[in-house]
């Protein structure tokens, strides 16, 4: 082999060796920014989680015992990255821990264990008893409340209602319907409400916005969404309007956001309507509305096969179309609500169908009748 040969050889040995070495680096590179990532992400999760002491940086001192512990990470290195000094850390490590510090860490072990043991129907109340009785112990609900929010537990039952926005005075009406049901002709006395029906084998649900006339219990318009919203209500009212320009009923609801928005309010005062509103807690007030969601909700899941969110919409429009025109009323002489409108309509003189007296209905009134 000839001198050169030889150090063209040394140089191409020198050449792998020095890339080899940068590979390394560069392979080392990666798997120190992974680490420091994942160093960060269980410090953050540490501090969101479980914070029963008060040592400053106690989160960021938890995820380097932890990774030293179960992972051999340099403790220098992960002080470096989570910019803490080493003397700190071992202070901490080293220190004397509180016993109220400890007695928390006991009580945050025995919630966890009454958590999972009880299936989460624990709330912080029934907690600080249950605790308190096995354990024989004597410890506040405040102490009990307050770690149990740090360990982010609670009872799945009975769950904190959402906080509605009661309507301001001046954005209802009164009940000028005042629970008088009884009307001589078509488009005097108008009711609507919003109601949902569950899709099944879903989370979802189908919201239901009908208004009925009072005259023939006839829904003049109806609308079906997977959203209980303005555009619900107002649509309904839209094509409730373009069936019956000249009508000018009152107008009946609940206190709904929808019915006391200002802008479906204007809706009402362009068309000359009379608005009326039940008053709070008396759904009464709206009685023939809620009657025809149970007549719905009680009859149509006996007519139809629901099996998803098309075949509940079909079953809605179809059982709606059902109720109009082929399902006789015996107040309406065995009529259907549809052959009582058109009859109504299309005479100069509508017949009158009173309404039955309902014994249960009287006594109620004569016992809540404010």
């Amino acid at each position: 082999m000839t001198k050169g040969v030889h150090h063209k050889l040394e140089d191409e040995l020198d050449e792998l060796e020095r890339l080899r070495r940068e590979n390394v680096r560069l392979k080392r590179q990666l798997e120190e920014k992974d680490m420091a990532v994942e160093l960060l992400k269980k410090s953050e999760r540490i501090r969101k989680d479980v914070r029963l002491g008060k040592q400053r940086h106690e989160s960021k001192y938890l995820a380097i015992e932890y990774f030293n512990t179960n992972k051999g990470w340099s403790i220098s290195w992960m002080c470096h990255q989570l910019g803490i000094t080493r003397s700190a850390f071992y202070k901490w490590k080293h220190r004397i821990v509180p016993e109220q510090e400890q007695l928390n860490s006991e009580i945050a072990e025995l919630i966890k264990e009454y958590d999972e043991r009880f299936s989460h129907i624990l709330g912080y109340r029934r907690m600080t008893d249950w605790i308190n009785h096995f354990n024989h112990t004597n410890y506040s609900r405040k102490r009990i409340h307050r770690i149990m929010k740090i360990l982010d537990i609670h009872a799945v039952i009975r769950k904190k209602r959402k906080k509605y926005k009661t309507a301001k005075p001046e954005e209802t009406a009164e009940n000028k319907l005042a629970r008088n049901f009884y009307t001589t002709a078509p488009n005097k006395k108008w009711v609507t409400d919003v109601t949902e029906f569950k899709i099944p084998n879903s989370r979802k649900k189908l919201y239901l916005s009908a208004i009925l006339d009072l005259y023939d219990r006839y829904p003049i318009a109806f609308v079906i969404s997977g959203r209980n919203d303005n555009r619900l209500v107002f649509k309904t009212f839209d094509k409730a309007i373009e069936k019956n320009p000249t009508a000018k009923p009152i107008f009946h609801s609940d206190r709904g956001f929808q019915y006391t928005n200002k802008h479906f309010q204007k809706k009402l005062k362009d068309t000359d309507m009379i608005q009326s509103m039940s008053r709070v807690g008396h759904c009464i007030d709206n009685g023939p509305i809620e009657g025809f969601w149970g007549i719905i909700k009680s009859e149509m899941y006996q007519m139809y096969d629901i099996t998803d969110e098309t075949s509940l919409r079909y079953a809605i429009k179809d059982y709606i179309r059902f109720y109009c025109q082929d399902r006789p009323q015996s107040r309406y002489d065995c009529k259907t609500p549809l052959e009582v409108r058109n009859a109504a309509l299309t005479s100069e003189h509508p017949l009158s169908y009173p309404i039955a007296k309902n014994n249960k209905i009287e006594k109620y009134k004569s016992k809540w009748s404010a």
